[in-house]
């Protein structure tokens, strides 16, 4: 049986952005946890902040480098597998991935040389200002991408003239309605990423017994990040998911998994959605708490999916995909608050039980990243720009041994740098602290 080409187009699209992901989450995040390292350090001038600083700015280049290498690939991908898109939507996807590259890229790929070269070769208040610029750069990044993505959920400030999008009014096409939620939610789940990812590594090398003077402070804020941003991001993912019903009622039905438009829609805790008999199997659901999730009403009406039969997303995937993320989301709150008042209001060293728990999340903000990705993405389905052009009618006209044979390139290239990546960040994470009295000791002449 021949695979549909279309199909795997998509699906080398999601593997893609799946891998590609995975490392501006960090670097965002870490960018600004960074600048904080750097600046304890110059308030303090405690030598534990700036060996922190140039311990992380280590793992710091080296996802950058992985982010960027894999943002090609995904801008390749727009002209060989999906050229229907740029040829209808170039006029505002094309501007809005420049100023990415012109406003952010060239600003975290100059000055992040500074930070991992200029030790000893530039002044401290260079190195605050190198910082500075490298973690506003990725943020900076992050405004654009996650722009271009709103825009083509939420499309506004546009015109179309023989199928080709044009912008009428570029404030709109930024500042669409999704943007700020979108936005806000992203830059929470990447602080959120990399708060997890520098506690994970601190604890296991206190478990370990690698650790040095810097190693609790590095996990301390972590942990602070993760106590505030945790709870913060369920409050935020709630005003996302208002908005999302208002502009993507159908997405909204997929995540929940609700067939019937009805008022008081239970809340659906596990189920096996068959869109074939366009049921829930094996449901167990909390009454009423969908509709008061998503309309903050008890009896609040909420649209289902036979309202858009033939133009709604695949439910299944949509719908575990959010429960993974809201699973992961919980656990994280659980686990930082259980540190968090052992650690600040008890006063107490963490147990060796805590600092496990600690190092078994330490890569779980991709979990929670991906599984929101995959709610965003596979819920705008069937559509590549919302409502207006549907995804099939944009990908190239390549056969399905063409696009097999490159999705499984892609694949085994992935698993390989994504298993050096791991081992790499394993095999610094062991290296054992330099005492400070080594660190001061002069090179013999």
């Amino acid at each position: 049986m021949e695979l549909d080409p279309i199909l795997l187009a998509r699906l080398q699209f999601a593997l893609n952005i799946s891998f590609h992901i995975l490392f501006p989450t960090i670097t965002i995040g870490l960018g600004w946890i960074l600048l904080f390292f750097r600046i304890r350090y110059t308030q303090t001038q405690d030598k534990n902040w700036e060996h922190a600083y140039h311990f992380w700015v280590k793992i710091f280049a080296l996802t950058f480098a992985i982010g960027v290498v894999s943002g090609i690939t995904m801008s390749f991908q727009f002209g060989t597998n999906w050229p229907g898109f740029m040829e209808k939507a170039g006029n505002i996807a094309g501007p809005l991935l420049g100023y990415e590259v012109l406003t952010a890229f060239f600003l975290e790929a100059t000055f992040l040389g500074v930070m991992l070269f200029g030790k000893d070769r530039v002044s401290n208040k260079m190195h605050l200002i190198a910082c500075l610029l490298v973690a506003a750069g990725t943020t900076l990044s992050a405004f654009w991408i996650i722009s271009l993505d709103s825009w083509m959920q939420t499309p506004t400030g546009y015109r179309i003239e023989d199928g080709v999008f044009y912008a009428e009014d570029w404030i709109a096409v930024i500042f669409n309605p999704s943007f700020s939620y979108r936005l806000v939610h992203m830059l929470i789940a990447s602080l959120l990423t990399a708060a997890f990812l520098v506690m994970g590594i601190s604890s296991w090398r206190m478990i370990k017994n690698v650790d040095g003077p810097a190693t609790l402070q590095v996990l301390k804020t972590g942990l602070a990040i993760a106590i505030v941003l945790a709870p913060l991001q369920a409050f935020v993912g709630d005003l996302h998911g208002l908005n999302t019903l208002k502009h993507q009622p159908a997405k909204v039905a997929a995540m929940e998994a609700i067939w019937e438009t009805q008022e008081a829609a239970p809340f659906t805790l596990f189920a096996i959605p068959d869109e074939k008999s366009r049921s829930n199997h094996f449901a167990i659901e909390i009454p009423y708490a969908a509709s008061f999730i998503l309309t903050h009403k008890l009896s609040g009406k909420v649209q289902g999916l036979n309202d858009f039969e033939g133009e709604h997303p695949p439910v299944a995937p949509v719908f575990w995909s959010f429960r993974v993320m809201l699973a992961v989301g919980t656990l994280m709150i659980i686990i930082a608050w259980w540190a968090g008042w052992r650690l600040f209001v008890k006063k107490q060293s963490l147990s060796q039980l805590q600092l496990k728990a600690i190092s078994a999340m330490t890569f779980s903000g991709w979990i929670a990243v991906l599984a929101g990705w995959y709610v965003t993405e596979i819920g705008r389905q069937p559509w590549m720009i919302n409502g207006l052009v549907r995804v099939n009618d944009l990908a190239a006209e390549h056969t399905s041994g063409t696009m097999l044979s490159t999705f499984i390139g892609y694949l085994l290239l992935y698993i390989f740098v994504l298993a050096s990546y791991v081992v790499t960040l394993k095999y610094l994470s062991t290296k054992p602290a330099a005492s400070l009295q080594q660190r001061k000791q002069p090179t013999a002449h």
